[in-house]
């Protein structure tokens, strides 16, 4: 082992901080989308205002429009004759405000404006304009909710965060307040009058509005929105010869202004809550392109993997190299198994091995420093095609390379020491090799211990997965991973790419990808099925996707030069590195914050349609799912287990790539991270494997 790769095993850390970073950024993501949805759909609000059963006061019935509240005391108060007061409540508009502004500065008339402190805090610039041009500023609330049916702290955060949002964007707070639903003072009813009264007692001043059959020679309060139709309605208002004086609604009842500054911890508050309303409002906006694009993506990606699956079945499996009409391969091979503490299965594999119909075989097990009896049990196997080669620690790619130096034969087999074959893989597996440019053939693995959820979830990954992919990347020409449990090679493309790379964890991913560079093609062959054991815990699970995940982004760097290059190297890094680069990183790194979309779209948006989605997206899955099983010859009834993989497994995968990239960009170095082994890869082996006849088909 050389001094680089003995000091990069010496490095070999797991990164955490970054695990903090990510928990400190998605709960910041999800709290800004839930005010976002709190600001927007009015959670614990009712939908529509109750019918009034409590009538207020007489005294309120029949009084002006301004109310002064002082515990059962009631003062109202009206405009003096022909004198309007105009009011414009909601907004500030992004598009109407602007003109009502300009519209009234040209009739030199100022007005009130009773402001939702939401939209303040998204345009606080159309606050700050309403102020400076002399207008005063109201409450409307924060969203527009009803206060008679909001819950007490939905009512504090109404009147609170408004006067925070007023702060932040002009530097006021306000003592008027129109209720929300509310016109003239008689709608003042019931739990209206009973919320009426809280927030006199907090100091506000209750401005309701005139009937608009009230003749303009008494005065009035004219309650308008901040809309086009309202536009028009201030226009004709403004011509009327009947009205002497438009004012605001303080200057016309002689009251001090009602809009006071604020103190600097006010404000900042304010501009805190500001920038929280304007992140919820971005990545709400930002999040609707990203889950449109991710999702079209996602349906593209299944209806291309089984379009090109058909074409695997139909038209290549015909023409391709390795198809009948070729010659038949018998010639010897030399099967590389390394082994670190493979105890558990080393005999399982090699007795299964030893009982291919391929007769001619080199069986070579590379012991790379184990620690258990692994070589002690290869050694044991009487049969002189089997011989174990002991080697110190230094890792899969340094052993199949000791394993390399000591093959006979020109074909190459390299498999894992957790693996389990079929009698006729070995024979299948080397058939492609007839093609003179073929320089690798990828095998069908299998999970053998299915039977957990677990279990199960991998499965479904590796068919539906790994092996439909592989069927497209054949038909693309740009298979970028023949898999270490089954591979053939051609010995001089080995060593013509220098052998097996120890630059990276995913020594058969850069293998594959060198290969390409160096002009060779790879193929899939299906009919070459082996059985593989998965992890059987999360934890298990993790520490292997992190080595593969890690080890395939190092070994896309590594060969990104391929995209420029032209004949096979260019097909595979156009195509190949492009779909990794997409499908595999790229968007498994905007997952988690989709997946938060999602809760939100759920809670907040509409929950049928959102549920619509996700069920239409999930029977697209299961379909491929299923013409994917089939075409592996596999039982469909595994179909059950794959939306629960939705809600842990998926997100397992995702949390995997986003650890990987971290890792590097940290200069993170791994080792070969071992599995604890089970003996169970054979536990489906001689179940009757379909794929084969129905590619024929």
């Amino acid at each position: 082992m050389s001094r680089a790769v003995r000091a990069r095993h010496k490095r070999s850390r797991e990164p955490r901080g970054h695990w903090l970073l990510l928990s400190l950024v998605l709960p910041v993501m999800f709290a800004s989308l839930l005010f976002e949805g709190w600001t927007n759909n009015e959670v614990d609000a009712a939908p529509t205002r109750h019918d009034c059963t409590e009538p207020a006061p007489k005294t309120v019935r029949q009084g002006g429009p301004v109310l002064r509240i002082d515990g059962d005391k009631v003062q109202s108060s009206s405009m003096p004759a022909r004198t309007v007061a105009l009011t414009f409540d909601g907004g500030p508009d992004p598009v109407w405000t602007p003109r009502l502004l300009t519209l009234l500065r040209k009739h030199h008339v100022h007005a009130t404006f009773f402001l939702f402190g939401v939209q303040a805090a998204r345009h606080p610039e159309l606050v700050r304009r309403i102020r400076a041009e002399g207008h005063e500023i109201g409450s409307n609330t924060y969203t527009g909710a009803d206060l008679g049916a909001s819950s007490d702290v939905r009512f504090r955060m109404e009147l609170s965060l408004t006067q925070t949002a007023l702060a932040g964007s002009a530097g006021v707070r306000t003592t008027l307040l129109r209720m929300p639903q509310t016109t003239s003072v008689d709608t003042l009813c019931g739990a209206e009058w009973q919320a009426a009264q809280r927030a006199a007692a907090d100091g506000y001043l209750l401005v309701a509005a005139d009937r608009w059959n009230q003749k303009p020679s008494k005065g009035a309060i004219r309650q308008l929105s901040q809309t086009e139709l309202a536009y028009k309605e201030t226009e004709k208002l403004l011509k009327d010869r009947n009205i002497d004086k438009f004012t605001t609604v303080t200057a016309g009842l002689r009251l001090a202004r009602p809009d006071t500054s604020t103190s600097t911890i006010e404000r900042g508050q304010g501009k805190g809550l500001i920038l929280v309303t304007t992140m919820g409002q971005e990545f709400a906006n930002a999040m609707n392109w990203v889950l449109a694009v991710a999702g079209a993506l996602g349906v593209v990606r299944l209806l291309v993997l089984v379009f090109f699956a058909r074409a695997h079945v139909r038209r290549l499996t015909r023409s391709r190299p390795g198809a009948p009409w070729l010659r038949e391969i018998n010639d010897p091979v030399t099967i590389l198994i390394p082994a670190y503490n493979e105890e558990a299965g080393i005999e399982s594999t090699v007795h299964s091995l030893l009982a291919s119909e391929h007769r001619y075989l080199q069986i070579i097990v590379i012991d790379d420093g184990s620690t258990d009896q692994t070589a002690d049990l290869a050694t044991w196997i009487n049969d002189p095609r089997v011989r174990v080669i002991r080697q110190p620690n230094a890792g899969k790619a340094a052993a199949l390379n000791t394993g390399l130096d000591h093959a006979m034969y020109d074909i190459v087999v390299m498999v894992d020491a957790d693996t389990v074959f079929e009698p006729d893989a070995i024979h299948e597996l080397i058939q492609p090799l007839a093609h003179p440019a073929v320089g690798a053939v990828s095998g069908n693995t299998k999970v053998g211990n299915r039977r957990g959820l677990l279990g199960r979830w991998q499965h479904l990954e590796y068919v539906f997965g790994f092996n439909l992919d592989r069927r497209m990347f054949e038909v693309l020409e740009c298979m970028p991973t023949v898999p270490g449990a089954i591979g053939a090679f051609r010995r001089d493309a080995l060593m013509g790419v220098g052998g097996v790379s120890e630059d990276t964890l995913a020594e058969d991913t850069d293998l594959t990808m060198a290969l390409w560079r160096a002009g060779w093609r790879v193929v899939y062959q299906e009919s070459a099925v082996a059985w593989t054991e998965v992890p059987t815990s999360l934890r298990q699970l993790w520490r292997q996707r992190y080595r593969w995940c890690y080890g395939t982004i190092q070994a896309m760097w590594k060969h990104r030069g391929a995209i420029f290059e032209v004949g096979p190297a260019g097909r595979f890094g156009r195509r190949g590195l492009s779909y990794l680069a997409i499908f595999q990183v790229a968007l498994p790194l905007m997952a988690p914050i989709v997946d938060l979309f999602a809760l939100y779209g759920a809670l907040f948006l509409n929950p049928v349609q959102s549920a619509g989605v996700w069920l239409a997206f999930l029977i697209i899955q299961l379909a491929c799912a299923g013409y994917a099983l089939r075409l592996d010859g596999e039982r469909r009834r595994a179909l059950w287990s794959m939306p629960f993989q939705l809600f842990v497994y998926r997100q397992l995968m995702y949390l995997v790539v986003i650890q990987s990239l971290v890792a590097i960009v940290l200069g993170t170095r791994l080792k070969w991270h071992r599995m604890q082994r089970s003996g169970t890869a054979a536990d489906h082996i001689g179940q009757p494997a379909q794929a084969a006849e129905l590619t024929s088909r």
